[in-house]
């Protein structure tokens, strides 16, 4: 068996494409029969499984209507479920989608011998990873048999927990933090490294020797300018999620104290001006001082957000220019080897035409030379000549 490799990256995540409620080119249907569903639920049945308890704690907890949550999935993205990822205004996913082959159609097609292990690698990999991450609840998984290659499609919902606000979330950075991973910009990084070094272990029992993962082609050109963009950009995102609990955790303190009961005649009344959370109260000298805090606190940290997602969204843009950049560059170098190509293989045809010229006077030389031979051993030398004379003189006179 040849070494193989191992693929794993995001997906686009399609749920219609993954289940084969249509079906694409690149499909053999006679085949679907045979591909393994793991874990088949509706997405909107998942949302209200993870974080509808949540949402019933902390809405008992509010005090105006407008703080409420209704649906979840609605509150992050502002629509129902849909059968592909959505992504909110924060860059977060509705779900997210972890693709996994083991070969290539050249080494691993589907119906040989080598794709009936791997097939069996793929599916003791992915009933050991819901146990392996806690933290990514998975909805929807399906092995692939009938494409060319076996591959697996993982969709999953990261959750995470919190100690303020709403206690159950869609976040993937504290996920990856719960899970040991971090909460940096190659948190994602490490488990993906974590995961295939498991699916790695998984091949080897198996008898399949794996290659190390290979940068892909034109990555020495642009890892230097993309990476530092996108670390930059999973940077910001991930300072906006935990800015962005703070503040959930801020409104949460703010409603605490805003609905807190006093005794009047214990305090001295104090009316607070209108706050940024258009509120009212009557507090004590204390409470008022702690309110006005977080009021500002709440201020300042909605400043550093939509400060942050300004950063985010410049971060982006000139990721966008590095990839034009990069795009533009890449193809003048495709270009370039084109004409390379095609200058080398005139080169080599007008080498090629002219060593058959030689090698076609070589043999004419040498025809000649026996038919001289030949002509002599005969005592034929005068006639030729003879004849040779008159032929050209016939040429002259006509």
């Amino acid at each position: 068996m040849s070494t193989k490799s191992i693929s794993m990256c995001e997906g686009k995540g399609s749920l219609s494409h993954n289940n084969r409620e249509f079906s694409a080119k690149n499909i053999d249907n006679s085949r679907t029969p045979n591909n393994v569903v793991f874990v088949h639920q509706a997405l909107s049945d998942a949302y209200h499984q993870l974080f509808d308890e949540a949402v019933e704690r902390y809405n008992a907890n509010q005090k105006r209507k407008d703080r409420k949550i209704g649906n979840y999935f609605e509150h992050l993205f502002n629509r129902l479920p849909s059968k592909s990822v959505i992504t909110g205004t924060n860059k977060q996913k509705s779900f997210y989608e972890h693709l996994v082959y083991i070969g290539t159609r050249k080494d691993t097609g589907v119906g040989t011998p080598d794709a009936e292990i791997t097939t069996e690698c793929l599916r003791e990999y992915m009933e050991g990873f819901q146990a392996r991450n806690p933290n990514f609840y998975v909805f929807n998984a399906v092995l692939h048999l009938d494409e060319s290659t076996p591959h697996l499609h993982i969709n999953y919902i990261p959750v995470g927990h919190f100690t303020r606000g709403l206690e159950v979330r869609n976040a993937k950075n504290k996920a990856m933090e719960e899970m040991g991973f971090g909460n940096d910009a190659k948190a994602n990084d490490r488990w993906r490294r974590n995961e295939w070094d498991i699916l790695k272990n998984i091949c080897n029992a198996h008898g399949i020797e794996i290659s190390e993962p290979k940068k892909s082609r034109g990555y020495s050109y642009k890892v230097e300018e993309y990476g530092e963009h996108q670390d930059k950009i999973n940077a910001l995102n991930a300072e906006i999620e935990r800015l962005t609990a703070e503040r959930d955790e801020t409104v949460a303190e703010f409603e605490k104290l805003a609905k807190k009961k006093v005794n009047i005649g214990e305090i001295e009344s104090i009316e607070a001006k209108e706050s940024v959370f258009g509120k009212r109260v009557t507090l004590s000298k204390e409470d008022y001082d702690k309110l006005s805090d977080t009021a500002k606190k709440y201020v300042a940290m909605e400043k550093n957000i939509k400060k942050l997602k300004k950063e985010r969204d410049t971060a982006v843009q000139e990721l966008g220019a590095v990839m034009q950049k990069f795009e533009a560059v890449s193809s003048e170098l495709s270009e370039y080897k084109k004409k390379e190509e095609n200058a080398h293989y005139l080169s080599r045809k007008k080498l090629n035409a002219e060593a058959q010229r030689i090698k076609r006077e070589d043999q004419l030389s040498r025809d000649l030379q026996k038919a001289r031979a030949f002509i002599s051993a005969c005592g034929l030398a005068e006639d030729f000549a003879r004849y040779k004379f008159n032929k050209t003189r016939n040429a002259e006179l006509e």
